[in-house]
């Protein structure tokens, strides 16, 4: 693709995005299979949740714009994503499991967030207005998943403290 604008730019990052948020519809269930907290699970199945509905907002974007969404691989979400599985294949207590699947999707939530920050602002520049509101509509919702996170990783983590059997 030839990157001769910044509308050019635009369409390539949120190919990036569409792609990273289908590799997270795969890593999700597996994560929230791996967490033994019940609430860390349910934060995990609700969020896949979520990010499906962030997969078919970024296709109603691409219809607007005429193009299709496929053709790009997110590098650094399937590294992030990679990261994630190394932790499950761990031996790990389970506080310190699910400390670690805290640490690995909150990599994910700040990646997201920075992503769809930008092409948010590239959407307001380019004076498409409605996909910004889309676009902000979904970055509120990962700065949100991150704050739960942070709010479930307060008890996850003292517990991952405490010796075992204490």
């Amino acid at each position: 693709m030839s990157m001769e604008s910044l509308q050019d730019l635009f369409v390539d990052q949120l190919k990036d995005i569409y792609n990273a948020e289908n590799q997270l519809v795969k890593a999700l269930p597996k994560m929230a299979k791996s967490a033994t907290s019940p609430e860390l699970k349910t934060a995990f199945e609700n969020h896949l949740e979520e990010t499906r509905g962030h997969v078919e907002r970024l296709e109603e974007i691409f219809e607007k714009l005429g193009e299709k969404p496929g053709g790009k691989t997110c590098k650094a979400m399937k590294g992030l994503v990679e990261e994630g599985s190394e932790m499950m294949d761990e031996d790990a207590e389970a506080p310190i499991m699910d400390a670690g699947l805290i640490t690995a999707a909150q990599r994910v939530e700040h990646y997201e967030i920075a992503a769809y920050g930008c092409v948010r602002n590239f959407a307001r520049l380019l004076n498409h207005n409605e996909m910004a509101h889309i676009l902000q509509q979904t970055l509120d919702e990962e700065g949100a998943a991150d704050k739960k996170l942070t709010k479930l990783a307060e008890n996850i983590n003292t517990e991952a403290v405490q010796p075992t059997g204490a």
